[in-house]
């Protein structure tokens, strides 16, 4: 879909945003390297893994999957198990009551509508309509559908997480305002695809690193020539 945001600016101003964040995605690449995502899950192994994401860390959210796998053989068996039997597998993660039935209701409306529980087809479809179809169901945003998209399925989307939203906030790379949520479509229409797999997971690195949400590293930050955020926080221009 398009983005409002990005619509509502000049020409002039979307090259600028391109031109700019062009300059931030080669610092990182030259800063941190070419990033490499964890082995790449089955799309459904993805979103049921980035479901248990939310609100935890990386850490959480593997012993939550892994304890979910070997729990249950299949994704079959989650789907039809006991709620709390779900809820007690996936508790490592954190909000298990409600992470488990959602989990669950999605599996159940993945298998009523294609049948089975798979979703590779998507690698087929155009990406916003892949999208679309994944944010249909509750507890998938458009963070959790990027992920799907970008790392599972080789699909052009751009995730957004609260690093990335605020990394880009501070170097002023989208309006102070956007939304996490709305900042997807604004980097999408914006930024080169063959972009958004490195940059994003540069930006996360550089977010926890560095760019902190709480006192950033200004004065070991690669990317301080170019952030009026840190700038101003080191005093060397007017905020």
């Amino acid at each position: 879909m398009p983005s409002p945001a990005a619509q509502a600016l000049s020409a002039a101003e979307r090259r600028s945003i391109t031109r700019r964040f062009m300059q931030v995605y080669k610092i990182l690449l030259a800063a941190y390297g070419e990033p490499v995502w964890r082995n790449p899950l089955p799309a459904l192994d993805e979103l049921i893994s980035t479901i248990l994401s939310q609100n935890t860390n990386d850490r959480n959210r593997d012993r939550a999957f892994a304890a979910l796998r070997a729990r249950f053989p299949t994704w079959e068996a989650v789907r039809d198990a006991p709620a709390a039997a779900v809820m007690d597998a996936i508790r490592p993660a954190g909000l298990a009551n409600q992470k488990g039935p959602r989990l669950q209701a999605v599996l159940r409306a993945i298998s009523a509508e294609r049948g089975a529980l798979d979703l590779e087809f998507l690698r087929d479809w155009p990406p916003a309509e892949a999208r679309a179809w994944l944010t249909r169901f509750k507890g998938v945003g458009p963070k959790t559908a990027a992920i799907v998209l970008l790392f599972s399925l080789g699909l052009p989307a751009f995730p957004v997480d609260t690093h990335v939203h605020r990394v880009t906030g501070r170097l002023g790379l989208r309006p102070a305002a956007l939304s996490a949520d709305d900042s997807h479509a604004f980097f999408e229409a914006l930024l080169p695809p063959e972009t958004f797999y490195a940059a994003h997971l540069n930006i996360i690195r550089h977010g926890r690193e560095v760019c902190h949400a709480r006192g950033p590293a200004c004065e070991q930050c690669v990317l301080l020539k170019r952030c009026p955020t840190g700038q101003a926080l080191l005093g060397l221009v007017t905020p």
